[in-house]
C-alpha cells in the first residue's frame, strides 16, 4: 500500500469514527429491525459489488447503490453499512487491499455525503413532495454519485501516476455516460419500492413531510 493509500485509508477511517452518535448506535443495538436492516442492507451490496467490468485494477465499473443505502439508514449508519462489504471482499482478494484506501474514499464515503447533500438540498429548496423524493433525491442523487465516484476515482489514478491519461480516459472515462442512467434507475426503483411496502424502514422518508396530513 502506496502512502496516498494509507493516507487516504486513514483519513476515511477517522472520518467515519468521528460522524457516528452514541445515542444512534445505542438504539441500533436494542433495536432488532435497525440490526438486520444494516446487516441485509450490507450483504446487498456483495452481490451488487461483484457484477462488474473492468480491464485494470482499481478501474472497475460496478453499480454502487450507495443512494438507497443512505436514504434507508441514514448517512452515518450507511458508512458503517457499505464499509463492512468493502471489507469483506479485501478480504477475500477479490478487491485489491493495496487501493483499500482510495476505495473507502471514492465508493463509500464521497457517495455517501453526495447523496446526503442531494437530500438536504431538496428539503430546503425544493417542495417537500413524494415525487421529489423519488426522483430528485432518489433517482438524480444515485445518477450524481456514480459521476462523483467515477471521475474522483480517475482522478486519483492520474495523481498516484497508477495508469496514464490514455488509458484512463478511453477504458473508464469513456464509459461514464453509459453508467448515470442505470444507476440513477436502480437507484429510484429500490428507493420507490423501499417507500411504497416499507415506508417505515427508511429513516430519511417522514410521511407528513412527503405525503401530507
Amino acid at each position: 500500500m502506496t502512502d496516498g493509500e494509507l493516507a487516504a485509508l486513514l483519513l476515511g477511517a477517522l472520518f467515519i469514527l468521528l460522524s457516528q452518535r452514541r445515542s444512534q448506535w445505542q438504539q441500533l443495538l436494542t433495536t432488532a429491525l435497525y440490526q438486520r436492516l444494516l446487516l441485509g442492507s450490507a450483504l446487498c451490496l456483495v452481490p451488487l459489488w461483484l457484477l462488474r467490468a473492468g480491464l485494470h485494477d482499481g478501474l472497475t465499473v460496478h453499480f454502487l447503490g450507495i443512494t438507497p443505502l443512505t436514504l434507508l439508514l441514514g448517512w452515518r449508519l450507511a458508512l458503517v453499512a457499505a464499509t463492512l462489504p468493502l471489507l469483506m471482499l479485501c478480504a477475500f482478494a477479490i478487491d485489491n487491499g493495496s487501493l483499500l484506501g482510495s476505495t473507502l474514499l471514492f465508493t463509500i464515503l464521497l457517495p455517501v455525503l453526495v447523496s446526503e447533500g442531494v437530500r438536504m438540498a431538496s428539503r430546503r429548496w425544493l417542495t417537500r413532495h413524494l415525487f421529489v423524493y423519488l426522483f430528485v433525491v432518489a433517482f438524480l442523487g444515485g445518477a450524481l454519485t456514480m459521476a462523483v465516484h467515477v471521475l474522483t476515482t480517475a482522478g486519483w489514478m492520474l495523481w498516484q501516476a497508477h495508469y496514464s491519461w490514455q488509458i484512463v480516459s478511453d477504458h473508464y472515462l469513456a464509459i461514464l455516460p453509459l453508467l448515470l442512467f442505470p444507476e440513477a434507475l436502480l437507484s429510484g426503483m429500490s428507493t420507490t419500492l423501499l417507500v411504497v411496502y416499507r415506508p417505515h424502514w427508511v429513516a430519511t422518508f417522514y410521511d407528513r413531510e412527503y405525503l401530507g396530513p
